[in-house]
């Protein structure tokens, strides 16, 4: 175990490992090869302490602990990406109150979930109370009707049973809780039986009221249960981990099983302080989460059975997967599995739970993405750590996309105000510099690009008072309006060629930086140092978002032309098919999917075709498609 220290004495990071000087020379190696935050707290330590422990287990236990204590700035924290709401119980008051409830655990008060959503533990909660008639209103609103002697409307439609004026005692009411927590924690078995029991016998007795009374209390009970749905058969108790990460941050969300019903849901967005992959998160979150737990359990004076279950799913074991289990099985009390799922059911719900994890991330970045301040913010930061004039509100990005140099395309995306501008996309087909490298496409994709700008804007300037519009159409022109900004995928070498290429064309009141994908380092021409921007920064989460639609929208282009080459290929042996009737299928058909599926008579009905013709042009791709898919190959 090894802690490292800042100048003024604070611990800033705590970790393990079996061999301290290898891990120590992976972070006194070359800073521009470490991860940001990883940088970061390197040149930020002064001094490294370590402890000596005999076992895994130990090192786990103490190293929850010092986070504990020490609280790292560096350190992986799993905090809520948002307030689970969950449904309380609060059994030290005379009369318990049943609620939803968020925030944190308080001793003497009995949590059921954490739910997905509030208004589940409200409907859920409003089926129950029919069959057990707890109190729900605050303190206040409990004493006043006590005062004035008379229940609230939940009394009256006998959604409540009226302690508060006194219909029933104080044991008799909790008696209602106890059932109602039973019911809730998974004796669901019990309290039906006991319901069909008490339905016969009303029945038996000629008391046909309360028969019916029963029965419309065993219907509600069936329609909560219903709710939460039965995916695992056999009764599993087990928790569901799945993780959506990248270079930077990572969003892991908990599925709880008990009993074979999904109880609960949890989700949290980290900041990866160093580089971690999945076996690497799965030991932090597993080592945090049910110490945690555990810990709230420890001060709660209500025992709502083991905070770890029997089973723990994970998507990979981490490398320690033996001591982890151990650990686990130290708090349960009993021996807990920790294994990644195979088959079956408890698979379905893995994957169910990783689509779940990355839905969230997705929605966690665009939430910030979609929120105006974080936009406003994001271009006031770029000013301000560019040296901009002022806040680009106009912002384009280029990106190169190709296969070992053939079929090299360029994509060019637009955003302004911090939104993406899709209608003013463009893509480019590289010709001159596709087999000299990225630099020299950069520098050919900016050439073109603003070559154009000046051609347009000279003859905008010549033809109409309006220089950026078409005067035949009123539309924008494609290329007359220039960028505050412009963004290249790549470091130094890319970012000088846009700005050599800019400063040939005559153009000096645009500004250009490179974004490197690897460490998100923002590089300005010339300059021998990236710009580091701070990792909670909203301006490099905009440049990350312009420069990943670049990426997108070039790949997509890049598909496309790669797929027209490989079908004009496999037609080229169909005589007296030229490259324009080729170009007048694809463009017919729309797709080359669609070309493909297409019959002899709709081929014939393009114009220039015909009926031999077509058949050719179906035995071809027949043909091409059934010797690929023979031999098997792929690309």
């Amino acid at each position: 175990m090894y802690k490292f220290r800042d100048a003024t004495k604070r611990v800033i990071y705590v970790g393990k490992a079996k061999s301290l000087r290898s891990r120590l020379n992976s972070y006194f190696a070359d800073l521009s090869g470490l991860h940001p935050r990883t940088r970061q707290m390197v040149t930020t330590a002064a001094s490294v302490e370590w402890t000596v422990v005999g076992t895994e287990v130990e090192a786990l236990q103490l190293e929850y602990n010092w986070i504990k204590e020490f609280d790292p700035r560096f350190n992986v924290r799993y905090r809520d990406d948002k307030s689970y709401p969950m449904l309380a119980v609060t059994l030290t008051e005379e009369f318990p109150r049943l609620h939803v409830y968020r925030g944190a655990r308080k001793k003497g008060v009995r949590y059921f979930g954490p739910y997905a959503h509030a208004w589940a533990i409200r409907e859920t909660l409003d089926l129950l109370l029919r069959v057990f008639p707890a109190r729900t209103c605050s303190a206040g609103v409990f004493r006043r009707h006590g005062q004035i002697g008379r229940p609230c409307l939940l009394g009256y439609i006998d959604k409540c049973s009226a302690p508060c004026v006194g219909r029933v005692s104080a044991d008799e009411h909790r008696d209602i809780v106890e059932d109602f927590c039973d019911f809730l924690a998974g004796k669901t078995d019990v309290m039906i039986k006991r319901l069909e029991a008490e339905m016969a016998a009303a029945s038996e007795e000629l008391e046909f009221e309360r028969a019916a009374r029963l029965r419309d209390d065993l219907g509600a009970l069936r329609r909560a249960m219903e709710k939460q749905a039965v995916v695992l058969g056999d009764g599993t108790d087990a928790d569901v981990v799945a993780f959506a990460h990248d270079d930077l941050e990572a969003a892991v969300q908990v599925f709880h099983v008990r009993g074979g019903r999904v109880r609960g849901q949890r989700g949290w967005v980290i900041d990866k302080a160093e580089e971690m992959d999945v076996p690497a998160l799965v030991d932090h979150f597993l080592t945090q989460f049910y110490g945690d737990e555990a810990e709230l359990d420890a001060r709660d004076d209500v025992d709502a059975g083991p905070v770890v279950p029997r089973e723990v799913l994970v998507p990979e074991l981490p490398a320690d997967a033996a001591a982890v289990a151990e650990w686990l099985t130290g708090l349960r009390g009993s021996r807990v599995q920790l294994r990644v799922p195979q088959r079956g059911d408890k698979k379905a719900l893995a994957e169910t739970v990783q689509r779940n994890a990355g839905e969230a991330f997705t929605q966690h970045k665009l939430r910030r993405a979609g929120d105006l301040t974080a936009r406003s913010a994001a271009l006031t930061e770029l000013q301000e750590f560019l040296g901009l004039d002022s806040a680009p509100l106009r912002i384009e990005c280029i990106d190169i996309s190709h296969i070992q140099g053939s079929d090299v395309v360029a994509s060019l995306v637009v955003f302004e105000d911090g939104l993406a501008r899709k209608s003013e996309y463009r893509r480019f087909a590289l010709r001159e510099a596709a087999t000299e490298g990225d630099v020299a496409s950069i520098a050919e994709v900016v050439r073109r690009r603003f070559h154009r700008y000046l051609k347009e804007t000279a003859e905008g300037a010549e033809e109409s008072s309006k220089p950026g519009l078409d005067p035949e159409t009123g539309r924008p022109k494609k290329f007359a309006y220039p960028p505050n900004l412009l963004v290249v995928d790549g470091a130094g070498p890319q970012a000088t060629a846009a700005a050599d290429v800019l400063a040939e064309l005559g153009i000096t009141d645009i500004s250009v930086v490179g974004l490197a994908k690897r460490l998100e380092e923002v590089w300005l021409p010339a300059d021998p140092d990236p710009v580091i921007l701070p990792r909670t920064s909203e301006g490099l989460y905009l440049l990350q978002r312009l420069r990943d639609e670049a990426h997108r929208f070039a790949i997509a282009y890049h598909r496309e032309k790669r797929s027209k080459r490989l079908v004009t290929s496999e037609l080229d042996s169909v005589p007296g098919l030229g490259q324009a009737r080729r170009t007048a299928l694809i463009k017919h058909f729309g797709s080359v999917k669609k070309l493909k599926q297409a019959r002899v008579e709709e081929i014939e009905a393009v114009p220039g075709f015909g009926r031999r013709t077509a058949e050719a042009v179906v035995a071809a791709l027949a043909g091409e498609s059934g010797a690929s898919n023979g031999t098997g190959a792929g690309e």
